[in-house]
Formats: C-alpha cells, structure tokens, sequence
C-alpha cells in the first residue's frame, strides 16, 4: 500500500487528526519589521511604508505568513512612533495614508497578511486629547491619570506617589498649565490614558475599528500590562509601591515593587472586549480571523489570562516571551526543556503556543547567545508547535551593531548615563536591515541612516546569502518548507533534555513521517540515541535539514541509534518511513 492510500484510509478512518479548519495564525511564521530600519524609498536614510512594500516580495520569498509592523502612525518621535498624537494617521516620515493603502493592498496580492502595532497605554503628550485635558475641558478632563501631588513643609510639592517610570525617573510629570501631576509609565512625552473612564475605552475601540476597515489583518497591542494601574481611594490618592532591593537609586525603575502599575485584573478584560471588536467585524465582513497578539511582560500564569477565560475569548497569541526573558548564555539542555513544556502545559485547552527568541526591544539572537548558535535557535522557534514570531535580519544572523554615546537616541539609554547606556540602550538591535553588500548595505540610496548601518554588513546581508548554500537565510528558508509537512503543521510535541547539552524535539503525526531536531547547546561533540529518548522509533531517519556546521548531507541516511552532533550543531532528522 503506497503511503498517500495509507493517509487517505486512516483519514478515512478517522485516525488522523488534520484539523482541516485550522485558523491561519495558528501555525503562522510572523515576522516584525521595524519600519524606521526595514528599508528607505526615498534617501532620506529613514525606513518607511514605501520601503516595505518594495520587499513584500521577500516575506513572501522567505515564507512568512504575516508581518507586523511597529509603529508608523503620526508621532513626535519622543520614543520613535510609540508616542502617537493621531491614532488615525500615518506620519509623514513614513509616508502617506495611500502608501499604506497601497502596501495592504499588495500585500493582500502576494499573501502577507499585515498586522498593526497598537499602542492603548498612552499617548504622545501632543495628541489633541492630553492638549484638552491639559486644559481642563468637561470632556476630556479625566482621558488621562491626573493628581495634585503633595505640598512638603517647606512648600515644595511632590509628586503623588514613588511610582518609577520605565525610562527613569518619577513616573509623575508635573503640568504648569494644569497644575497638576499627570502619569507616565514611559517617557513623559506618553502620558497614560485612563482606561477606567469607557469614553477612553470606546475612543480607542474606534481606533481597531477604523484599522480594520483599512484591511489590516489584525493587532499585535503594546505594553498592555502597563494599561490600569490600582484604582484611587476615596480621597482620590494611590499608594507608594513597596521598595526593591535590586537598587538604591530611586530613580531607577527596579527601585519599587511593582504591585500597583503593572498587571492589575481589569487588564485581561480590556482584551477580551477588543477581541469581540474583531470577531464582529469578521462577523459583519467575513474574511479571515483577525487576530490579536499581546505584549506582556508578566509572570506566566498572570499570561495565560490573555488567552480568555470560561465565558471570552481573549488574543490569540499572548507573547510567549519565556525564551527571550529567561534563557541566558549558559543554560543547560534542561533549562530549555523546562520552558518550553513549563508554557505547553500551563496553556488552557484548545488554544495554541507562540515562540520568541527576538523584538526590536531585545540585543539581537547572535549577539545574546552567539552568532554560531544563531541557525539552532531559528530552527528550534520553527520545528516547536505552534507559531513563531521573528525580528527582522534573525533570518540572516544579523548582530547588534556599534552605536556610540553620541549616536545613541534610544530614550531609555539617553535618559541614564554614558558610562551604561550600552547596557539600557535598544538602538543596536535596531540598526538598518541589511539588504546587500553595497554602500549602505542597500538600505537606502541616501548618504547617512537614523542610526549606523552595522559594520558586517558585507558578511551578512541577503543578497550574499541568497547565493550560499547553507548560509543562515537559506536553512531559515528550508525551514520555512519543512513546517508545511503534516507533522510539523498538526503532529504531536514531545520536547526532552537527552542531556545537560541536548535538547530533542519530537513531531509526529499517524500515518506521517517522524521528524526530530536535535540542539547540541554546548561546544563539545556529542553522540545521542534517539531510541533510547523516545519509544518505538524507526530503526532509520534521513538528514532533512542540515546547517553550515554539519558534517552530513541532506538525505544521508542514519541509525536511530547513534547521532552525532557537531559543537553548536542543529539538525532536523525525518524517519525513512512513516509511522
């Protein structure tokens, strides 16, 4: 019996689980683009929309599903576009409302399903809302957080409460005109909204609204962790956060215990009521399901809410940042196995896992973990199950680049101090994208960039890689078509250490082939028995992905007894007949 009259019994049968209907995300490959540093259309050194969808061509090419894309909307750029004074509008450095109309529109031809970057916490202090609830207006008096502070003995006035902002400092702004104390839990040119006032909720349901009538596919939502904060008490005063002792210096945002600005249980909520925004827009237009993808930083049990709850749907993809917040240099084969099974069996029933290893917020993959480690962890985000969420250049290996104090215009760094802003500053993940190996690396035509083009750029670029065999872009390619094979789509996971320096990821669907990757962490040789790790195995397995450090061909053929990996080495095995 051939093996396709084989899979057509046992569908037949009812013994192979292909969930035909799966939504579209659910096995997803997404890709970040950040805009400033994608690609530049017009000279100006700056990345923008036009430049995007100039490479739509290359997502496809890649195999990304959908892109996400950090903010492009009209801002004074305090924190680079997560500061919006119009939530309605491209800002002109970007492009033009028709450019964006245009990349959808393209995008919608190709494939590329494209998500926007929602920023609910707060707005740019020059948005017309703070303007009018800086001037006290009935309206709009209460859009944002606002408290008189506190007069001392001697006159002086302090702010309501020790809280920190992210970026350093009081998370209390004083405002001459109002006189009053408004919070920010970010620069303090984004002021927080005031999310327990609905008027503020039903303005910012009418932003996804408008959105979703552009076409756009869906929502990756910032900082949501951040969006209530503990309600006031009767006299309208907050409470001191309890102080940590990470650091003695209160403006440092590790100073309090952050029990009162962070995580508070209204917040899961406010998603659940922006889910049911889309599935009633998808309801009334039809098309596929619009998504939500969250941004928290939270303790993973507080995670797990994102998802819903018994009586709503929550996002879809609640960031699964266990990899990139917990995994360091030196963690050993079982620290990953922890992780990654710690978030599959904490998930609720029925809902589907996402992996991140990178973000525009984050020192780059190579730069973390080591550039020789870079093809293991792209080919772990995409053989594990689930979707995966990568930053752009990860598929090429791009590194951190070099941004000296005086290039430096990231505010978290800027607002510290030169003799650590390389330890606060994200600017070195968000150098530009490395296209060729020209002047520029083929970001831009123009003669200077926002911030400067890394100076590997030769080394690693696309159009070099393109023409290496098993150069970082191409295994990320290959990888891309092995996870269209049934049992990396819907096959069962089984994720062990095989020691301190091996790590196994199992995917098998009935009546499919068996798949293994295999992730030699460390820098020693190792020899594994894959019979030994898993039961009932085919006695053989074939090569079906291999990296620049692998000794092996793809297709060679191997015992399931005795793998050998190379220092650093990542490999996918798939089974010489199916099971």
């Amino acid at each position: 019996m051939t093996t396709w009259t084989s899979l057509f019994l046992l569908l037949g049968l009812g013994l192979l689980a292909v969930d035909a209907a799966a939504p579209w995300w659910k096995t997803a490959s997404f890709y970040q683009i950040y805009p400033r540093s994608f690609k530049d259309s017009d000279g100006d050194g700056i990345g923008d929309l036009n430049g995007v969808t100039e490479k739509l061509e290359y997502l496809k090419e890649i195999g990304v599903t959908a892109t996400w894309l950090s903010p492009f909307l009209k801002s004074p750029m305090a924190d680079f576009g997560y500061d919006i004074s119009d939530f309605k509008a491209v800002d002109p450095l970007f492009g033009t409302m028709e450019d964006f109309e245009n990349m959808v529109s393209r995008a919608k031809e190709l494939g590329v399903k494209i998500i926007l970057d929602f920023v609910p916490n707060h707005s740019s202090d020059e948005c017309d809302w703070f303007l009018r609830s800086a001037a006290g207006e009935e309206e709009y008096k209460d859009y944002y957080i606002w408290h008189a502070g506190f007069l001392n003995e001697d006159g002086t006035r302090r702010p309501p409460t020790n809280w920190v902002s992210v970026f350093r400092g009081s998370a209390w702004e004083w405002h001459e005109g109002r006189q009053e104390y408004y919070l920010h839990q970010f620069h303090k040119k984004q002021p927080d909204f005031n999310f327990r006032n609905p008027v503020v909720r039903e303005e910012m349901n009418n932003v996804l609204r408008f959105w979703l009538e552009k076409g756009v596919d869906g929502f990756r939502v910032d900082a949501i962790y951040h969006a209530f904060e503990i309600e006031a008490d009767e006299n309208g005063n907050y409470p001191d956060e309890p102080r940590n002792d990470w650091t003695n210096d209160p403006d440092e945002y590790g100073y309090t215990h952050k029990i009162y600005t962070v995580d508070q249980p209204e917040t899961p909520h406010l998603v659940y009521e922006w889910r049911q925004i889309l599935e009633q827009f998808q309801a009334d237009n039809g098309g596929d399901e619009r998504i939500l993808m969250v941004e928290t930083w939270s303790p993973i049990e507080i995670v797990m809410h994102y998802y819903g709850n018994e009586t709503a749907e929550g996002a879809q993809i609640p960031f699964n940042f266990q990899l990139i917040s917990n995994l360091h240099y030196d963690s050993d084969a079982y620290h990953y196995e922890y992780l990654i099974n710690n978030w599959l069996n904490l998930m609720p029933e029925g809902k589907s896992a996402n992996w991140v290893i990178g973000n525009h917020d984050k020192n780059r993959v190579g730069s973390r973990f080591g550039a020789d480690r870079v093809d293991l962890f792209n080919i772990l985000l995409l053989t594990l199950p689930g979707c995966s969420i990568t930053y752009q250049g990860e598929e090429l290996g791009m590194l951190d680049g070099y941004v000296s104090w005086e290039d430096t215009v990231d505010p978290q760094a800027c607002n510290g101090y030169e003799s650590n802003y390389m330890d606060n500053s994200r600017d070195p993940a968000r150098t530009p994208m490395h296209w060729s190996d020209e002047t520029m690396a083929g970001f831009t035509t123009g003669k200077s960039t926002w911030l400067p083009v890394s100076t590997d750029y030769r080394q690693r670029n696309v159009k070099t890689e393109r023409g290496v065999s098993l150069s970082h872009l191409n295994v990320f390619k290959r990888l891309q078509q092995l996870r269209q094979e049934p049992s990396i789509v819907d096959g069962s996971a089984e994720v062990t250490a095989v020691s301190n320096y091996v790590l196994a990821v199992k995917r098998h669907l009935l009546g499919d082939y068996v798949y293994i990757s295999l992730f030699n962490i460390f820098d020693s040789i190792e020899n594994v028995n894959l019979s030994s790790v898993f039961g009932s195995l085919p006695a053989k397995f074939q090569y079906a992905l291999v990296t620049e450090k692998s000794i092996k061909k793809v297709g060679d053929q191997v015992s399931a007894g005795s793998v050998t990996l190379m220092p650093h080495e990542a490999i996918v095995l798939r089974s010489t007949t199916t099971a």
